[in-house]
This record gives structure tokens, sequence and C-alpha cells, in this order.
């Protein structure tokens, strides 16, 4: 915070803090009582009179209380600029005070699993149960609670993995994190050729498609084959999905597919590895591995 703004706030906040304390002593007077009375203040509104009685001194005090509660409160913690307090107290502190504390009691916990195997660890009740409260904890805002995804957000239970589903590759993904895109076609290809190559993507999954569309987009797959390979089932070393099995990370629909191939797809799976550390995404990644075992 700059020089000025450090000083614009304690300035304001000082003004503030006087104007309440002002206020408190200007209400808690009685005011002039209207000519003929001693205990109105001379309004009346539909036959209700005003009387002119001071705040009850409990209630008073509360008020000043809080005006006291506000200053020490600043004294001791950041408020005033840059001013840090006599406490030096600071959220990233006891942020990483708390991350400590959780890492000494949790932390040995985690080392024990470390260096067993992801398949074997993946039989383990104790371990599935850790990396299940992992999971609802860091992975089910993106596929579910139940791993099952939504739109953009791959299915994690099905068996079907963009990036590999042995249990290195799922560490790997959740440790270094995924980007997978897909380009746009749709100024290479053009709006009818665009729907070409769609229903013969469609018919790839065994679907019924229109057969002259389909002979035409089969001559121009080419453009595909780099990533998804001439049979259209997919490189996994590039995260290219496989188009045979009726599995669609963005939708399977004749229009969702024309609208992937026409403006492409961009999306991320962040990497966990510096947040988590290797020892949870160890157990996490075992977890994973296990919805989708027999």
């Amino acid at each position: 915070m700059s020089a000025f703004f450090h000083w614009w706030v304690i300035v304001i906040t000082v003004i503030n803090l006087l104007g309440c304390w002002w206020l408190i002593r200007f209400s808690a007077k009685s005011g002039p009582a209207a000519a003929g009375t001693e205990d109105t203040t001379g309004h009346v509104w539909d036959g209700l009179r005003e009387y002119n009685n001071p705040l009850p001194r409990w209630w008073l005090w509360l008020f000043y209380l809080t005006l006291i509660f506000a200053v020490v409160y600043f004294i001791l913690y950041p408020g005033l600029g840059n001013f840090q307090g006599v406490l030096g107290w600071s959220q990233t502190q006891q942020y990483e005070q708390e991350m400590a504390r959780a890492e000494e009691t949790y932390g040995p916990i985690f080392a024990q699993y470390a260096n067993q195997d992801l398949a074997a660890l993946a039989a383990d009740p104790e371990a599935r149960q850790m990396g299940q409260n992992l999971f609802l904890t860091y992975c089910s805002q993106c596929h579910g609670s139940d791993a099952r995804g939504a739109p953009g957000f791959p299915n994690l239970a099905d068996g079907e993995w963009q990036w590999g589903g042995d249990p290195e590759s799922i560490k790997a993904s959740i440790l270094n994190g995924r980007n997978g895109v897909m380009p746009p076609f749709g100024a290479a290809l053009g709006e009818q050729g665009v729907k070409e190559v769609a229903a013969y993507v469609v018919s790839l999954s065994g679907r019924e498609a229109d057969p002259q569309l389909v002979a035409a987009g089969r001559e121009r797959f080419g453009l595909c084959m780099a990533c998804h390979g001439a049979d259209g089932t997919g490189n996994t070393a590039l995260g290219a999905p496989d188009l045979t099995n009726n599995i669609w990370l963005y939708g399977g629909s004749q229009g969702v597919i024309e609208k992937t191939i026409r403006e492409g797809r961009h999306g991320q799976m962040p990497a966990h590895a510096e947040f988590l550390g290797e020892e949870k995404v160890h157990v996490l990644a075992a977890y994973v591995y296990s919805l989708s075992q027999p």
C-alpha cells in the first residue's frame, strides 16, 4: 500500500471513530423541551408524542464498549494502513501455522502409504477412505461427488481415460495437471465440411448418420487423424479421446459434435503437486484408480 493510501485509511478510520463517539455523546443528551412541556420534544404524530428521554445507560455503555473494542483491535491487529498491529498477526501467518500443525498430525499417516504400490493401495479399504476424503474435498467440485463427471469434466468411474488409466498416469495427471486442446476447424472445413466430419464421427461410435455425409466426412477426416488416429480410437499420449466408444466429454449429439469441430475445445486440469504434495496425491491417485476397477 502506498504512503498516500496508508494515511488515507488511517485518517478515514480515525474520523469515523471520533464521529461515532460524538454521535453517541450527542444522542445521550436530552434535547430542549418544547414550550409548556417538560418531558416531550413537542413533536406529535397521529396523537402520539415523542418523549425527550436520554438513551438508557446500559445501552449507552454498549456503544462505548464497541468503540473501546475497535481502538484495542486497531492497536493489536492490522487495519490502519500499513500498520501490522503490535501482535504482528497476518492471515498468511495463521494459515501457515495451521497447515504446519495439520502436517505434523496427518503427515505421518500419509507417509506410511508413500512407498506402497498404487494398485495394491487401491485395494486397501483404509487408504481408499482417506483417498475418498481427499477427492470429496479437492476434486468433487468438477468431477462430482460420485466421480461421474459433467460436461467438460471427465467421468472417472467408467474405465475410459483421455490421458491413460494406469495408476502412474493417473498420478501424473493429478500431480502435474493436463492441458487438453482441440483446435477449431471451422475455417478449414467450412460449414458443410463440419457437418460431414461430424456425421462421420457420429458413425464411428456405431450410431446412425446420413450415409452421404458420412462418406464425405470420411474423406475429410484426414485432418483429425494426427491426434485421433486413422481409426478414431484416440491417443492417450496427446490426450486425444477415443471417438468410437460413444463416451463424450462435451456431449455426443450431432449439434454438440459440430460445435466442437467448428470452434474447438480447451480443457484444463490444474496441477496439485505443490498444493497437496506427492504423498497425499499418491493416496488420492490410488482412490481414483479404484473407481474404475471391478
